[in-house]
């Protein structure tokens, strides 16, 4: 079973999902439109104008005012950016659902873009760059990505680089929302204990002016390895942060669902094999995760760890012999069961909350064209078998997939290169 959805006049795509057990409502707004929609020289731009709605709005013209209207409500809001989407959300008690969303449509339709607030913004995401830089454990993730796909748009971080938002201005911002947010791109969740009949005449009433039209495509990610892919970010820290792993799937090929689950019994909680191996028997590793990512157009399946500057050669030794007896020998039912469980029991938890919801619901809506029950899309990862699992691992932990990217000092980066193989 899918969740209705409902097209405006101006072809914006609106969801209503009721949830009667909770007290809050939350407004989700989803646009297509992230770094991989960006030249080399408007890099990071997706990311800079979701820091400008919040710079001030006609009806709402200064920082302070924006922030104040749900601060005195309590309410709970954000935006975020990444490679493919834009999200904004504002989550209120159910009562100020109006002030919700009157708040996110004003975002939306009416920036000002003011010169002065660009030109002071620029610092801002300047030292949020040097922050990234300065948490590896998160921009491990942008190393082994830049190691994927190099220099075309699914490559590039998302905040771009300093010097080139230091180069941004005005018409940059206006030519790109003119042509990016556009009714078509764009997806309305609305979750909580709501009416829905109400909520769609709001939704129709706050957002008539927004485009219509269609948003250029973003280019096709080329995806091109012979060899086993190596990339070091050189920074001395008293940790070497590693992310190892291989090519896999994108968000629409059906083994997406095996592939979780093999990511889960790697090292998807704490009684993974990764987890038990590297951080349990051996002492090496505070945090290790494996997970599988899906974009539209291409996919992967990685691990990342912290681990002492003289122990990275034993910690890829272990990691890549989990992947070699994951792909040489088949789980046992009850591992595979245990790790649908988690992945059952993790999805209901995680869709308590009104924002939770309106998230899930938002993501199948750009993915999919269409948003599942959760029901429905526990039913396929419950019809996973042993087979398909060691399948996937087979078409995936070969040498001309893997690849290391790594955050640390140099000097090691032989001796790292010669533990990536395969027995």
């Amino acid at each position: 079973m899918a969740y209705p959805h409902t097209k405006l006049s101006n072809g914006l795509t609106l969801y209503i999902v009721p949830m009667p057990s909770t007290e809050t409502a939350t407004v989700l707004v989803l646009v297509r439109a992230g770094s991989k929609y960006e030249t080399k020289r408007m890099n990071g731009l997706s990311h800079f104008l979701e820091h400008m709605f919040f710079k001030g709005t006609t009806n709402r013209p200064t920082p302070l005012a924006v922030a104040e209207t749900l601060d005195r409500v309590g309410g709970e809001y954000n935006a975020f950016t990444d490679k493919e989407r834009t999200g904004y959300y504002a989550k209120v008690d159910a009562k100020h659902l109006e002030l919700a969303i009157d708040w996110v449509s004003d975002m939306l339709l009416n920036p000002l873009l003011k010169e002065e607030e660009i030109e002071k913004e620029k610092g801002v995401i300047a030292q949020e760059i040097s922050m990234y830089y300065d948490t590896p454990t998160s921009y491990i993730s942008d190393v082994f990505e830049n190691l994927l796909y190099g220099d075309q748009p699914a490559g590039w971080d998302i905040a771009g680089t300093k010097e080139i938002i230091s180069k941004f201005t005005k018409p940059d911002f206006t030519k790109y929302l003119a042509e990016r947010y556009v009714a078509k791109e764009t997806i309305v969740v609305v979750t909580g204990n709501i009416n829905e009949t109400k909520t769609k005449k709001l939704i129709s009433r706050y957002f008539p002016t927004l485009k219509t039209g269609r948003a250029p495509n973003k280019p096709k990610v080329h995806e091109q390895q012979k060899n086993i892919g190596f990339k070091l970010f050189a920074k001395d820290t008293d940790q070497t942060h590693l992310e190892l792993g291989v090519r896999a799937f994108n968000t629409y090929d059906k083994r997406r669902y095996a592939l979780g689950i093999l990511a889960t019994i790697l090292g998807g909680n704490m009684s993974s094999r990764l987890f038990m191996s590297l951080r349990e028997e051996h002492g090496l590793a505070y945090y290790v995760a494996t997970r599988a990512h899906h974009y539209t157009d291409t996919g992967y399946l990685s691990t990342q760890a912290g681990v002492p500057n003289k122990d990275v050669d034993r910690a890829i030794s272990v990691i890549m012999q989990e992947y070699d007896t994951v792909r040489k020998f088949r789980v046992k039912p009850d591992e595979l069961k245990k790790a649908k469980d988690y992945i059952k029991g993790k999805s209901v938890i995680g869709l308590e909350s009104s924002s939770a919801l309106a998230g899930f619901v938002g993501d199948q809506a750009m993915l999919y064209g269409r948003a599942l029950a959760i029901d429905e899309i526990l039913k396929r990862v419950e019809a996973v078998t042993v087979s398909e699992v060691q399948s996937v691992a087979k078409t995936i932990f070969k040498a001309n997939r893997l690849n290391l990217a790594v955050i640390g000092p140099k000097g090691e980066e032989a001796k790292l290169k010669r533990n990536l193989k395969f027995n």
